[in-house]
């Protein structure tokens, strides 16, 4: 049953949804005495036996809060019941196109993995390095001597995933990456994982010339954009975007290394596993089990200096991949920090990918994952257009196909199968990252309903995210727009966002 078929929810003849409880005219942040910010602790409902630590309460500390994995999609949610309504902004929505969603969905799903779903893996950077079939992470492992133990291993891949994550913004459409191991030719993701752990495997982010499988503080302090362009193949016929800001993120990622306290006295990312392991939230046992929220505050407060600080800010606090966005309660009469809504998709994304080598090499379990939200990204955003479930209203599509013949006569930028374009901070994009947070965990219920699972066996939003919603929005890309393959909005990137 979808979401708009619910009995709280129903839509009219005239195409507007309608849910009691709710007036757009009184849309307000939940105070904090409510479920969602009450200052007690948070009982993960997975199988693990572990209590997570409360979320930080807005009223007192209103940018930790928004820095916070609960924020996301709380946040996010008050937007979603906008839309819910068909009262965003920038979108009309067609509940009837949701189903039809998911069901899209479900057949790729059993295409790939039918019957057996427990074989999913959980989205993450891991499946991008095999690429083409290749098991290059397995392959790494065994160059490395017998004498680097799991730990070692880990905190290797660790430094390996968290750089190749970092640079994993859209490359755009005219790069891409030929494997100097295999010869083959890839693009997008999958050539920014084969690029990046094949410049990791050269010591393009090591110091020591004698250990080149690592990443440390002084390594990407050495690497500049000449060199980082040489390890992406980047030329004037094989441009990529957002060159200077990878280059600047990186940089500043050896600044934000120098935290020996959470990275060790080499600055790399890998001793924060080390800090993983000795926190006091962490149950030390067989099996050793970290909280979710604990390795965000590593990855949100340790890399905090990564991002640039023209970013919005709370109380001079820079927040991130946050943004005002109209749809939020507004300021007046609202407090400034409730027009915010929170994404910090490449956070999430970490989390996310680091998760996987910390569990497949050592065992590791994780409580809390249930926290992160489904990544709010054009193919996953763009799933939704495609499918017809949003539909850029037309004032908003004039003005992105303004911004995209302007943009079209720039160098390099692409001028063939023209779609709406926006800024990173606009707030059609803001506002289509919100709704597709809740769209996607309300997809993952109903795709779970329609192939039948339930229990232990239901599928993760790891899961869905992995089989369903990020390829579909991809494969929907390709057929939509064979010779970009772009997605039905873009967005123009500056490397550290997207």
């Amino acid at each position: 049953m979808g979401i708009f078929n619910r009995k709280s929810a129903k839509i009219q003849t005239n195409g507007e949804i309608m849910e009691s409880g709710f007036n757009s005219n009184t849309l307000k942040s939940p105070p904090p005495t409510q479920t969602s910010h009450k200052n007690s602790p948070f009982v993960s409902p997975s199988a693990l036996d572990v209590t997570l630590p409360a979320p930080p309460d807005p009223t007192l500390d209103p940018a930790a809060y928004l820095r916070s994995i609960w924020a996301v999609r709380a946040r996010c949610q008050l937007v979603y019941q906008r839309a819910k309504r068909n009262q965003l902004a920038h979108f009309d929505v067609d509940g009837s196109k949701f189903g039809e969603t998911a069901n899209y969905l479900v057949s790729i799903i059993k295409r790939d993995y039918a019957p057996d779903y427990s074989q999913i893996p959980s989205h993450g950077r891991w499946q991008h390095f095999e690429a083409g079939g290749r098991p290059r992470v397995e392959q790494l492992i065994a160059t490395w001597p017998k004498t680097v133990d799991a730990q070692e291993k880990t905190r290797r891949l660790i430094d390996l995933f968290l750089v190749s994550v970092l640079l994993d913004a859209g490359a755009g459409t005219r790069w891409s990456y030929k494997s100097k191991e295999s010869g083959r030719v890839y693009k997008r993701s999958e050539g920014l994982a084969i690029a990046s752990l094949e410049m990791f495997k050269a010591g393009y982010f090591s110091s020591d010339t004698q250990e080149p499988s690592q990443v440390d503080s002084l390594g990407l302090k050495r690497l500049s954009v000449q060199q980082l362009a040489k390890g992406l193949q980047v030329t004037d016929y094989n441009p990529i975007a957002g060159l200077e800001g990878r280059a600047g993120l990186l940089s500043r990622l050896g600044d934000a290394l120098k935290n020996s306290a959470l990275f060790g006295a080499e600055g790399r990312p890998g001793h924060m596993l080390d800090y993983l392991l000795s926190h006091p939230t962490t149950q030390a046992a067989s099996v050793p089990v970290i909280t979710v929220p604990t390795l965000w505050t590593v990855l949100i407060n340790g890399l905090s200096s990564v991002w640039p600080s023209s970013r919005t800010q709370i109380d001079g606090v820079s927040l991130g991949d946050a943004w005002p966005c109209s749809s939020m309660p507004q300021s007046p009469p609202g407090l400034p920090w409730e027009t915010v809504v929170p994404f910090h998709k490449l956070t999430q994304w970490l989390c996310y990918s680091l998760m996987v080598p910390m569990r497949r090499v050592m065992g590791i379990q994780f409580a809390g994952m249930e926290l992160l939200t489904g990544l709010p990204e054009y193919r996953n955003g763009g799933l939704l257009v495609d499918t017809g479930l949003l539909t850029l209203k037309e004032e908003d599509t004039m003005r992105g196909l303004a911004q995209y013949r302007e943009n079209s006569m720039l160098k390099g930028q692409p001028n063939m199968e023209v779609v709406p374009l926006f800024a990173t901070h606009d707030d059609v994009i803001i506002e289509w990252r919100a709704v597709t947070v809740g769209f996607l965990d309300d997809l993952l219920v109903e795709v779970n309903g329609i192939l039948g699972l339930s229990g232990s066996e239901k599928l993760s939003l790891a899961q869905m995210l992995e089989a369903g919603s990020w390829k579909g929005g991809r494969e929907l890309a390709e057929v939509s727009r064979p010779n970009t393959k772009e997605p039905p909005i873009m967005i123009m990137s500056d490397g550290t966002v997207f």
